[in-house]
């Protein structure tokens, strides 16, 4: 068993609303809301929109919806509501504003008037040149700040970065990382339209929300000293911070990143959660990979439901090393999982494949057949209309040599179709158990191999060179289906041997 914390966690998922919710995103919010289901704790979903250049609509409603499909849910949430609401950063301005102030205050933090051409980023570490070297208002009283501010200067509210010492935060699965104030420079804090950056909404919300753990990816670790320095200057307690693994191109050459994604659909794959259910992947293989992409529970252990991730989930086993995302693991886990289904379920989730096939699916007990036949021959869901399309077809059409058997004359095969109706529609019943041994006698006695009989039999009732069982499939369709398309076939082989 893992070891758990002591105390129930609260944690968080964040995202914010530019773009498509991706792999990355989904992996965070299933990290989290393990560790919350496992310690009894509460899971809190978070929409981080502050950055309203980049809003993109609709990306909460999909979000929503991505992680509801993953089996998610949330204590706290915009849709849910809860203590700490509202959710949405954007309605949450005026408690930024009084934390902002209260940087300033205290001296942390100061208002500046220079125009600021990175002002939704802020100075970043490695800028060649420091704002605080050359910002004139750094030093300014605040009540000449504040009269200007009045007049209705335009300004930002940047942290006041000290020049000397080092920060030293604490990763759970890293260690501690020291950093030398001196690489690092006055961020902005609050922009000039009033709404604050990440940097500040982030450690504010943390802390009114009692966050105890916060899971982000690593790409967050830059911005980690500066946050340090935050609640320093809060004079707040940290949570316990938790940077997993970065995810590489499936090559393993290179970060993954939203920009490789028309590469990928190209190639029929994707990182964005929303596809995965219409390529026909089932939530539950996603989340078992998802999982492990950067978590590993033994040596030899990869099959996981949801509630044996909760289980067996822990910030221990969590990698800090980039991992290469496989899409071949994930049709490995969707086949096992579909495996996993009750027939009646996988009836019920492959039906709207069939549907947007075209086809017309009214009979839920032929459904549930179809999908016990397929079931140990699906790799994801959407192979089922190509696999089994030929039940719900009114005829088909097999291409004419198909029937002609191997060695064998179209005249030949005439005789054994002819032959095989015959048998079919005096058979008592029709079953695998009356029909499989007179059909290998026939074989005998007309000198063919069984696969002979067989082959013409799955080519002229399903026109597919590979099908579930033939018996099976014969039982499906009934006998009355079988005997029409096996009377085409023979109508197609008669013309064939008028021709030859």
């Amino acid at each position: 068993m893992p070891s758990q914390p002591l105390q129930p966690t609260r944690v968080r998922f964040a995202p914010s609303p530019t773009g498509r919710p991706h792999l990355g995103g989904g992996r965070t919010a299933l990290y989290n809301y393990l560790l919350a289901r496992q310690t009894g704790g509460a899971f809190i979903l978070r929409i981080e929109d502050t950055d309203q250049k980049r809003y993109v609509p609709g990306a909460v409603e999909e979000l929503i919806s991505s992680l509801r499909w993953m089996g998610l849910d949330w204590d706290e949430g915009p849709d849910v509501g809860g203590p700490h609401a509202p959710y949405h950063q954007t309605e949450r301005r005026e408690i930024y504003q009084k934390y902002a102030r209260q940087l300033i205050e205290s001296g942390h933090a100061y208002y500046c008037f220079c125009p600021t051409p990175k002002e939704d980023e802020g100075s970043e570490p490695g800028d060649r040149r420091q704002h605080r070297e050359i910002c004139p208002d750094r030093d300014l009283s605040l009540e000449e700040a504040d009269a200007r501010i009045s007049s209705g200067e335009s300004h930002v509210i940047r942290f006041r970065m000290p020049f000397e010492g080092r920060i030293t935060v604490s990763d759970a699965i890293r260690g501690d990382i020291t950093v030398e104030n001196s690489t690092l420079d006055d961020y902005i804090l609050v922009k000039s339209n009033g709404l604050p950056v990440y940097h500040l909404a982030v450690v504010v919300d943390d802390h009114l929300m009692e966050i105890t753990h916060v899971i982000r990816t690593s790409e967050w670790l830059p911005t980690l000293p500066l946050h340090g320095h935050i609640y320093k200057a809060f004079g707040w307690e940290q949570p316990i911070w938790v940077h997993p693994s970065i995810f590489l191109k499936p090559d393993g050459k290179g970060k993954m990143s939203k920009r490789d994604a028309q590469a990928l659909l190209s190639e029929g794959k994707s990182i964005f959660v929303g596809d995965f259910k219409e390529m026909g992947y089932l939530p539950e293989a996603v989340v078992n990979w998802m999982a492990l992409i950067g978590w590993s529970y033994d040596d030899k252990t990869e099959f996981f439901t949801l509630e044996e991730l909760i289980d067996k989930f822990s910030l221990e086993k969590l990698s800090p090393a980039p991992a290469a995302i496989n899409f071949s693991k994930l049709d490995h886990f969707n086949g096992l999982h579909i495996r996993e289904l009750d027939p009646a379920d996988l009836a019920e989730r492959i039906k709207p494949f069939f549907e947007k096939a075209g086809y017309q699916v009214d009979d839920i007990d032929k459904l549930q057949q179809i999908a016990e036949a397929l079931q140990i021959r699906l790799t994801t869901l959407d192979e089922a209309p190509e696999k089994a399309g030929f039940f719900f077809q009114d005829e088909i059409h097999p291409e004419p040599e198909t029937l002609i058997g191997k060695k064998m004359s179209a005249a030949e095969s005439l005789e054994m179709a002819q032959r095989i109706h015959k048998l079919i529609a005096s058979l008592p019943d029709f079953s695998e158990e009356t029909a499989n041994q007179p059909l290998r006698d026939l074989a005998v006695e007309l000198g063919l191999k069984a696969g002979h009989i067989f082959g013409f039999l799955r080519n002229a009732i399903t026109s597919q060179k590979v099908s579930p069982p033939i018996f099976e499939t014969m039982t499906i369709i009934g006998r009355e289906t079988v005997l029409k398309r096996i009377e085409a076939a023979i109508a197609m082989l008669e013309r064939m041997a008028e021709e030859a």
